[in-house]
């Protein structure tokens, strides 16, 4: 895999890339749906198994990938797993008592999700290797026209469920092009390449690496880590129920459910120091360090590993094996920000060239500055990349934005979570979209659009909020902050917050047309 390949593979799937765009095909007429929802993933599946239990049928879910799944079937990197436990990180309507660890690796969660869509009999609502091209607003009697890699499509409502992990961000680097070795990126893993015996460099320090590190250690001839900044490390209190755990959630009555609601509510107080008291983080900062001084033998390697900003400022990473893999002979930790990219090595601002093999990128994605954003185009015709470009990333509720009509986001800007799990937010917008879509049903409302002073305070407010939390106070560059320098990712405070008032959809704060 060259660099090219990870620049411009336009599928999200490990088989290869979407075809290529008909001409023929999208000049020919546009197949029309009241709702089309773009993405397959936890949020995308989520709403069309709730569209079905509704009673609704016209609708279509389009992935460029080949399956559902979103990141759970990109991520298939060595040592890909959740970082929320097991029985949190599932829909509240499909609970699974056969999980086999507290903390569920990647092939698991897919499993999981692909039986959830098999259970509610959605593929025949989706269109799988359909890569969205545009998105346009027609206006109030066409609503969006959707180019295709697969056709045109001409929908009432569309809703973005493309998620903010979906897009892998390559570092800027010089000669990238000319690398002769494999390039991974741990969103696009290349299975076929065999890292036995290779010079491997690893480039970014997050929650995919300290993953990937411990996992293709053992096999490597040499492992490089490049670290920009150092992650604050906690220990992962993973380990594998037992039989009897698992026969208790399948078949004693309220346990799993019980046990999930236990797991919510201790999950729910971290809330308090990340979002209200950063100051309460200090005794956790504490036991990170402390973990560090165990795991690592070198007090030089140590300084270098340690953290220089407040604990929850950026992600707080779960691993027992990372700092240890750090012991290891064959295993170099390099801070020094590389400065370019050659045939066969990396070159680093101390001016040494590293040999190697193989890179991989784990250098995340493109959160606040999505390649989808430049495929929406609203009412006044700017691309949602545009409106986000010249006022930020406002969105209310993280679901609707003024100027785009009829459009509903999923995992929208703040609603990221540092403490809880994804899939109650996902659940709570699910709630909202479905209220607005019911009223549009039931009183024949052609348009429905989130009123600029609704939107304008609401911003305001979240933004007030975050003010006083450690990823805006902690001292770190994140990419929890958008291009104007705000924090236009995370929800600032409790998830069951955002649950009330999500719960009903608020037609006050929208333009309506009947």
């Amino acid at each position: 895999m060259s660099a090219s390949d990870i620049h411009t593979t336009p599928s999200a799937s490990r088989t290869g890339p979407a075809p290529a765009p008909s001409a023929a095909r999208r000049k020919g007429p546009a197949r029309r749906v009241h709702t089309l929802v773009i993405g397959s993933g936890l949020a995308g599946l989520a709403a069309a198994i709730r569209f079905l239990r509704q009673g609704w049928d016209d609708f279509l879910v389009l992935d460029r990938g080949h399956g559902v799944g979103g990141t759970w079937r990109d991520n298939t990197y060595p040592g890909a797993a959740c970082d929320v436990p097991s029985h949190l990180y599932s829909y509240s309507f499909a609970l699974n008592p056969g999980w086999s660890r507290s903390f569920s690796p990647q092939p698991e969660i897919q499993a999981y999700i692909e039986k959830v869509a098999r259970r509610h009999r959605v593929h025949d609502r989706h269109v799988f290797d359909c890569e969205v091209l545009s998105a346009r607003w027609q206006g109030e009697d066409e609503g969006w026209h959707v180019e295709t890699s697969q056709g045109a499509f001409a929908a009432t409502v569309l809703v973005g469920a493309f998620g903010a992990l979906c897009e892998p961000a390559l570092p800027d680097i010089p000669g990238i092009e000319t690398f002769a070795g494999d390039i991974h990126h741990s969103a696009r893993w290349n299975h076929d390449t065999d890292l036995t015996g290779k010079r491997v460099a690893v480039v970014g320090t997050g929650a995919s690496a300290i993953q990937i590190v411990p996992a293709i250690a053992p096999r490597v001839a040499e492992l490089q880590v490049h670290q920009r900044t150092a992650p604050w490390v906690m220990p992962r209190l993973d380990r594998p129920y037992s039989r009897a755990e698992r026969l208790a959630c399948r078949f004693v009555p309220f346990y799993q459910r019980a046990l999930r609601s236990g797991i919510y509510w201790a999950h729910e107080a971290q809330a308090i120091a990340l979002a209200k008291v950063p100051g309460l983080l200090k005794p956790v900062e504490l036991l990170a360090r402390a973990k560090l001084r165990q795991e690592v033998r070198d007090p030089a390697l140590r300084r270098r590993l340690r953290p220089d900003y407040r604990l929850g400022c950026k992600r707080i990473l779960l691993s027992n094996t990372y700092y240890p893999t750090f012991n290891l002979d064959h295993v170099r930790l390099v801070t020094a920000g590389i400065t370019q990219i050659r045939e066969k090595s990396l070159v680093t601002a101390d001016g040494v060239e590293h040999p190697t093999d193989v890179i991989v990128f784990a250098t995340g994605f493109h959160v606040t500055d999505s390649p989808m954003y430049r495929r929406i185009f609203g009412k006044d015709g700017r691309s949602l990349a545009d409106v986000f470009d010249t006022v930020g990333r406002k969105c209310y509720k993280g679901t609707a934005i003024a100027g785009f009509p009829n459009m509903f986001l999923l995992v929208g800007p703040n609603t990221g979570l540092g403490h809880n799990s994804m899939i109650f937010m996902i659940e709570a917008q699910v709630n909202y979209l479905v209220g607005a879509l019911t009223l549009m049903k039931r009183q024949g409302l052609r348009t429905v659009e989130v009123r600029e002073p609704a939107q304008e305070a609401y911003y305001r407010s979240v933004q007030e909020e975050l003010s006083r939390s450690v990823w805006n106070t902690g001292g770190c560059a994140s990419w929890y902050l958008d291009k104007h320098g705000a924090n236009t990712t995370m929800w600032p405070g409790f998830s069951y917050t955002f649950r009330r008032i999500t719960r009903t959809f608020d037609a006050d704060a929208y333009h309506i047309s009947r």
